[in-house]
């Protein structure tokens, strides 16, 4: 465990960051596909107007898991979260795994905000399809804004949260708004009933498209019921896995022991209920089968002549994805910079800029591959990864609490999850229900990336790691 917290020797970022910078990175990152998009496509899709019990779900599991992360961020500060949480507690294996994972899902999730940041700036300043949006064959919006955003993330961390901060403050503003007027225009007939029956899909799908709860227990495939409103969450899930980023600033933030729980938590919490607000104000103003699934909001306030209204959301729409972009490339950078100091990388991606005190190897690194995606994959095929992988890595941090509190029990722990380890464990078993809802594709995809991460550390990652080389154990724990 002491291996563990010293890995500083190739570079040591620098500590900056305080209590409202990281509440700014994490609405930063939580704020925007969740609102802008995923709310009105699976109130279309899976729910109706229980979708808003969708997002309460989903805020309920990632609470649960966000005091998980609020005890080893606190009482292990250091760059790659749960990554560095499994090699503290479950070993180097495990380590890698995660932080696999991590690279995966923060990769896809800025690949597709990326692309639908691009379509929503068409929309704004009527841009040419052929090189924004879905129907672009490269998207050249994409890649545009993912350049000019490492560019920022390279320089500092510190500007990275100024840019972050301001637009926050943007998106937050158009959230208030749709809440202020859109109340004014719910109506009652369209929250009813508020569960709607459950039914067939007018578009049967082939079983690698049914949730892989549904194909294991030989159910036919439904939607809406109390079925897809849990489908739904594990969904909208994705839209609240911004938190765990902050986890990966600890060794940059000032007072982690106090800054750290207070950005993971209240994050989440000010996100949850502008998550449900919005969800409410959406399929109360719009009946949920008539819901434009491309931009729903600007859609609805179209739908009653609030125009102006509609417009500014798309204004927000453009400044809180980018937000998302941002806080996601910085994110990269520090697991990949973690996962370099260990040797499980190549230690070039374990090294600091001398000037900027940033990961700036692994950040243009992890933006060329997130480009790569942006320019030519469609949002519908990168999507449906994002929400696994984050509730994989929610299930490894839930584990480590008890795990390191057995291990480590004089470890100081300025925040504790109350309840341990009965809430860890139901965090864990909560996650792992929801991943039982997304669709059997998405779940070989997964096994094939883990797959693939597997042979790269039986075949690299294992001979370079310095606990390898130190002839180290990393799952024997000093006393």
């Amino acid at each position: 465990m002491d291996e563990v917290l010293k890995r500083q020797d190739s570079g040591e970022l620098k500590r900056r960051l305080k209590g409202r910078d990281l509440i700014g990175f994490g609405v930063g990152i939580i704020i925007g596909t969740g609102i802008f998009t995923l709310a009105g496509v699976e109130a279309k899709s899976h729910a109706g107007p229980s979708v808003t019990l969708s997002f309460v779900l989903g805020a309920v599991v990632a609470g649960m898991a966000a005091l998980c992360y609020a005890e080893l961020a606190s009482s292990v500060p250091t760059a790659g979260s749960a990554y560095t949480y499994a090699f503290a507690t479950l070993g180097e294996t495990f380590a890698w795994i995660i932080g696999w994972d991590l690279l995966l899902e923060f990769a896809l999730g800025a690949a597709v905000v990326s692309r639908g940041w691009s379509g929503y700036l068409a929309n704004l300043m009527g841009l040419s399809p052929e090189w924004f949006g879905e129907d672009a064959k490269v998207n050249i919006g994409a890649v545009a804004i993912i350049a000019v955003l490492t560019v920022i993330a390279v320089i500092g961390i510190k500007e990275s949260a100024r840019v972050t901060n301001l637009l926050v403050l943007v998106k937050v503003a158009v959230c208030v708004l749709i809440l202020a007027v859109g109340v004014f225009y719910i109506r009652g007939e369209n929250l009813t009933p508020f569960i709607p029956t459950a039914q067939a899909p007018t578009e049967t799908a082939g079983t690698l498209h049914q949730p892989i709860v549904q194909a294991a227990l030989g159910l036919e495939q439904s939607v809406y019921g109390i079925a897809g409103m849990v489908t739904a969450a594990a969904v909208v899930f994705f839209a609240y896995t911004g938190f765990e980023a902050l986890a990966n600033l600890g060794e940059e933030t000032v007072n982690p022991k106090r800054d750290l729980r207070v950005g993971i938590l209240g994050a989440l919490g000010v996100c949850a209920l502008l998550y449900i607000g919005v969800s409410l104000v959406l399929t109360g103003m719009v009946p949920f089968t008539e819901i434009d699934t491309g931009a729903p909001l600007a859609d609805a306030f179209d739908r009653v002549g609030q125009h102006w209204v509609g417009a500014l959301i798309s204004l927000g729409a453009v400044t809180g994805l980018t937000s998302v972009m941002m806080v996601e490339l910085v994110t990269i950078g520090r697991i990949g910079f973690a996962m370099g100091r260990d040797g499980l990388l190549p230690k070039k991606f374990g090294t600091a800029h001398p000037r900027w005190g940033t990961p700036h190897r692994m950040t243009i690194a992890g933006a060329v591959l997130i480009a790569v995606l942006a320019a030519f994959v469609p949002i519908s095929e990168l999507a449906d990864m994002v929400s696994i992988g984050a509730l994989s890595a929610m299930i490894i941090v839930a584990l480590a609490v008890p795990v390191l509190r057995k291990r480590r029990p004089d470890l100081e722990r300025p925040f504790t999850v109350p309840f341990s380890p009965y809430l860890p464990i139901v965090a864990a078993l909560a996650c792992f229900y929801l991943m039982l809802n997304l669709d059997v594709m998405t779940w070989l995809r997964f096994a094939a990336w883990l797959l693939l991460g597997l042979l790269i550390y039986v075949f690299y990652g294992r001979k370079h790691s310095r606990f390898a080389k130190d002839d180290l154990s990393s799952t024997d724990l000093p006393s």
